[in-house]
């Protein structure tokens, strides 16, 4: 553990695992080894890092998130409550099949909203926003958002997370006014405000 982290005496961190500066970990939490998380990082109450999993900086776990081998979640992450992660397709209590484990990726600011739950092998793009209570059984396509069980394509959201308007080819953020370009190879950002 880096210098600044504040961990809940209640809480377990392997001493086989990293923590960046800034990085709090409230009560009933447990990571195990070989875990690396990020600066600043916020873990709410009772969530489980399986080992190996890497987290990046700035990401928002909230409570009662279990976060299980082969998942990577980059910078500025948000995991709402009770989201859940799978790492095996076809799990059976009485077969091993640790090496049928798929990698999720959350891409660099993307949100998953409460309840929802990824299905392993799959990666959610940047920006994305995943809806409470949706089930991800695809890719997530940068900015996408995703809604429904199983989840499908609803539209678009801006980096600051609002619904982009479509406006011929262009996508407009009614709130910063953002403008990004949909195109068959997927969305660029044309303007920055």
């Amino acid at each position: 553990m880096q210098g600044n982290v504040k961990v809940h005496p209640s809480a377990f961190v392997s001493k086989k695992s990293c923590l960046g500066q800034g990085t709090t970990v409230w009560q009933n939490c447990n990571i195990m080894d070989d875990v690396v998380i990020g600066e600043n990082c916020n873990l709410g109450a009772n969530v489980f890092i399986e080992n190996g999993v890497v987290i990046g900086n700035h990401v928002k776990i909230k409570n009662n998130i279990a976060i299980y081998s082969g998942v990577t979640c980059e910078d500025d992450v948000f995991l709402g409550p009770n989201c859940v992660f799978t790492n095996v397709v076809n799990p059976r209590s009485f077969i091993n099949r640790k090496n049928e484990f798929k990698s999720t990726l959350v891409k660099k600011g993307a949100s998953i909203g409460a309840n929802a739950t990824v299905i392993c092998g799959h990666t959610i793009g940047c920006y994305a926003l995943v809806g409470a209570g949706a089930v991800v059984t695809k890719d997530v396509p940068d900015y996408g958002l995703m809604m429904g069980n199983p989840a499908v394509l609803k539209g678009y959201v801006c980096k600051c997370g609002n619904t982009l308007k479509k406006k011929n080819q262009d996508l407009l953020c009614p709130i910063c006014k953002n403008q990004y370009w949909l195109s068959e190879v997927g969305i660029e950002v044309v303007r920055e405000t």
